[in-house]
């Protein structure tokens, strides 16, 4: 019992560790920056920092979203995001002008209490932050229709916030959770998809998306630590992060692989029979499999398998999950840790390095893990097994 926790635990930093030194430095750095806070006078915040603060995250969003539109190249999730910059950006110059002629009133409201009207505030913003992540994981999926829907309920809150006298707070606080229940069941069908079509997640962004997630729980806890201080200055830190998360996620968008367009653009559906015998092409793969070994390519995709068996993408993932019980990522990783079994069997002399290249894996990281979770062992520690010692010339590194 304790081998297999051990095991889990092992293979959660290996797939995490990224994300958890990720989210503790940018907590280090809020809590510096919190502390820094505390030293800046309150009046020199409101009449200097905090206009050219809102000034540079306006010029942050409005810069993001131009490049976002200049080159979506018809990428529906980068105009949603150049919007939503823009949008943002303008919010950010009328509280500027706003705080310039009604003497900082509005630019004051969340910095000095956690009102009804603060928190609806917060949560449309919430929305605007969940916009990205809906769409990478369900491209599509946030229509009109949809955009109504999740937010009647802030219309609905915030109406009876106005005329019912009844603290509502803690109603409204659980719309953002509900938001954050919505996207891990999304990104939870994500990964699943991509299993279901790609052999390597190393440039598929499900840990990326985990990664933003964790940014933006982290505005929504610096908001609320903001709004229960009764410090304008501690805007500051609010304000930096906000910048920071905005900038990063940008840079994303523009740069990161987008997989539904990847399947999109080589899938060819054509007419099949309906109902296809599975077990007659299992042995017409293992064949083309055993000839090619065309999982040792770290780009091996599903729609590949439409060079050996005359299936569409529907049925070729039906195929894998039906007969070998497994998702096809699932699958192809079991291929390349018994072909880096043979290797350390066969060439003792090889480095776990040029296995994991040999074998198909992205990088040595996602070798290790993945012999991990499939054997419960390293490969340095299943080679000191099997053969009762580790080879001088092999290392980790």
């Amino acid at each position: 019992m304790q081998s297999l926790m051990g095991n889990a635990l092992r293979n959660i930093w290996l797939d995490y560790k990224s994300e958890v030194v990720f989210g503790l430095v940018l907590s280090a750095l809020l809590i510096a920056s919190a502390w820094l806070s505390h030293l800046i006078p309150s009046a020199l915040f409101d009449r200097f920092m905090n206009p050219a603060l809102s000034i540079a995250f306006a010029a942050v969003c409005f810069f993001g979203g131009a490049l976002c539109l200049k080159h979506h190249d018809g990428i529906r999730v980068r105009r949603s995001w150049a919007l939503m910059l823009i949008a943002w950006g303008i919010w950010e110059i009328v509280m500027v002008v706003a705080s310039a002629t009604l003497n900082s009133a509005i630019m004051q409201v969340g910095t000095d209490t956690m009102s009804g009207t603060t928190m609806i505030l917060a949560c449309l913003f919430a929305w605007l932050l969940f916009i990205y992540p809906t769409e990478v994981l369900r491209p599509g999926w946030l229509t009109w229709t949809h955009t109504l829907l999740q937010l009647s309920p802030l219309v609905v809150l915030g109406l009876l916030d106005y005329f019912l006298p009844f603290d509502l707070r803690w109603l409204i606080a659980l719309y953002p959770i509900g938001l954050l229940v919505i996207l891990i069941q999304h990104i939870r069908n994500y990964r699943v998809w991509c299993e279901d079509n790609f052999s390597t997640l190393d440039n598929i962004d499900v840990q990326w998306i985990v990664r933003y997630v964790m940014m933006v729980i982290l505005a929504g806890l610096v908001f609320y630590w903001l709004c229960i201080s009764n410090q304008p200055a501690r805007a500051f830190t609010q304000q930096w992060f906000l910048m920071f998360v905005l900038a990063y996620t940008t840079e994303r968008v523009l740069y990161r692989p987008d997989p539904w367009a990847m399947v999109r653009r080589v899938e060819e559906e054509e007419p099949e029979e309906p109902n296809p015998a599975y077990s007659a092409y299992r042995a017409t793969l293992e064949d083309w499999l055993e000839k090619n070994k065309p999982y040792l390519n770290p780009d091996f995709q599903l729609l590949d398998l439409r060079q050996a068996l005359p299936l569409n993408r529907t049925y070729l993932s039906q195929l894998i999950n039906t007969e070998y019980g497994c998702s096809f990522y699932q699958w192809v990783s079991s291929l390349r840790v018994e072909e880096a079994k043979r290797l350390m069997k066969e060439q003792p002399e090889l480095k776990f390095k040029d296995i994991s290249q040999r074998c198909g894996f992205a990088s040595q990281t996602t070798f290790t893990r993945t012999f991990l979770r499939e054997t419960g062992m390293t490969p340095k520690e299943w080679t000191g097994k099997a053969y009762n010692y580790v080879p001088d010339k092999r290392s980790e590194g």
